[in-house]
């Protein structure tokens, strides 16, 4: 499944965050990527137990709905003295907590004593004809005493990367990039389908 300059790439997202990474990790590539909300597309049910399942269930949908490659993502914060939580459930976490900034606040007063963290990211490539490759990234660190940085989106003002003070929304995009879960996906991605490009 290799992808040329020019190609057109459908983004199986409607997260306006994800969608200015995207464009960013991608812009070296020389890809015509387009997300699936902009298209118009309905958002696929996203009833797996892990990432990848959800990874691949979007990007097929949308491979589907387009007759292009899509390439979907699906990641989330995975809180030590949660058990793993939020995980898979983190967008539905903030929404039953009213929003990001109530779900940070929840989250904040469960890791007082236990702070450590991952962010998890599965980025699955789905082709027109049903095939998929699916790349795992993750990023370790700990939960903040409070949110911080006006960057970044989601959980990234309570995210600490292991190796640095900042939060995720502390850090420049370029910095970000380079050490987060996303990235160390795309990076793999990269490798398998744009490595001559």
């Amino acid at each position: 499944m290799r992808l040329e300059r020019g190609q057109r790439l459908v983004i199986a997202t409607h997260n306006p965050g994800k969608v200015v990474e995207f464009a960013a990790l991608l812009a070296p590539y020389g890809l015509d990527c387009v997300a699936s909300g902009a298209l118009g597309f309905q958002e696929p049910e996203e009833n797996a137990a892990d990432f990848a399942g959800n990874a691949r269930i979007k990007a097929l949908a949308a491979a589907r709905d387009s007759g292009l490659f899509a390439l979907a993502d699906d990641s989330g914060l995975m809180v030590a003295a949660m058990g793993g939580a939020p995980g898979v459930r983190s967008a539905r976490f903030a929404a039953d907590c009213g929003g990001f900034a109530a779900a940070m606040t929840a989250i904040i007063e469960r890791t007082r004593e236990e702070p450590r963290a991952a962010f998890a990211c599965a980025l699955c490539l789905a082709a027109p004809d049903g095939t998929t490759a699916t790349y795992l990234g993750f990023c370790h660190g700990r939960i903040a005493d409070a949110p911080r940085g006006a960057g970044g989106f989601g959980y990234d003002p309570i995210f600490i990367p292991h190796g640095d003070d900042r939060s995720f929304a502390e850090l420049s995009k370029t910095e970000k990039n380079a050490i987060s879960h996303r990235g160390r996906a795309l990076r793999q991605f990269v490798a398998a389908h744009l490595g001559d490009v």
